[in-house]
């Protein structure tokens, strides 16, 4: 099996833990990632909110623009989360202890340009949670080489859609993220909107294993230690 073959039915198995990716393929067609579980118990107040950014739906499941969904989909596999769908979020939803905080992780269901939605909700639900301060998002980023990821405490939008809403909805460009790089098309490829909806090159997708569990390791080191001291860390390690 190549490696874009096996990359596809490792992140089936991540969205639902499935030896049979036609079955996790069946989900992801409904919901674009793990089915809600079926319980509503309150969800604990989080100390940090980390959304991943993508878009639902399996057509979109192994494309660049979805990487922040595995990331996330990385820390809850780890923990042995269980994602819900939380309707007032718009989104699919895990609790996770990370370095004995506990965090939200949140996989906006809206389509990458309203991403916001997300983001905005949980902060208006959770007045302790400051997004200067508590919230980290992660997402794809064209200007990287595949697999290279950067740490920022702010900036702009960068010409990316989704980052570009959660800042228009915060009112603030000091939110923390973390940039995975997907590579560029380059003048004579593809359109950018038809890159970033494609699949990685097979021999990218060699790489892209080590580079999530790393991008998931740097989440961890955020959480741990604050947006600068894991800059120090893991932007130096690309």
């Amino acid at each position: 099996m190549g490696y874009l073959s096996q990359l596809c039915s490792w992140l089936s198995r991540w969205f639902r833990g499935l030896k049979n990716p036609r079955n996790a393929a069946a989900d992801l067609a409904s919901n674009g990632a793990s089915p809600a579980a079926p319980f509503s118990a309150p969800l604990p107040t989080p100390e940090i909110l980390i959304v991943g950014l993508g878009n639902p739906g399996q057509q979109y499941a192994a494309t660049r623009h979805n990487v922040g969904f595995w990331i996330v989909d990385r820390l809850a596999e780890r923990a042995g989360a269980i994602w819900r769908e939380e309707p007032t979020f718009e989104a699919l939803v895990a609790c996770v202890e990370l370095h004995g905080r506990t965090c939200l992780l949140a996989k906006p269901l809206t389509f990458m340009n309203r991403s916001g939605v997300t983001a905005l909700a949980a902060c208006e639900r959770w007045s302790s949670l400051d997004p200067t301060t508590d919230l980290l998002v992660l997402y794809d980023d064209m200007d990287l080489p595949t697999g290279r990821i950067r740490l920022r405490p702010k900036g702009g939008n960068g010409g990316h859609n989704g980052i570009g809403d959660i800042i228009e909805a915060l009112a603030t460009k000091a939110i923390s993220r973390l940039r995975f790089g997907v590579g560029h098309p380059g003048a004579d490829g593809p359109p950018v909107i038809d890159w970033v909806l494609s699949p990685f090159a097979e021999e990218e997708a060699e790489v892209l294993r080590a580079a999530v569990d790393r991008a998931a390791d740097a989440v961890g080191g955020v959480v741990e230690g604050g947006i600068v001291s894991a800059m120090g860390q893991f932007n130096a390690q690309n």
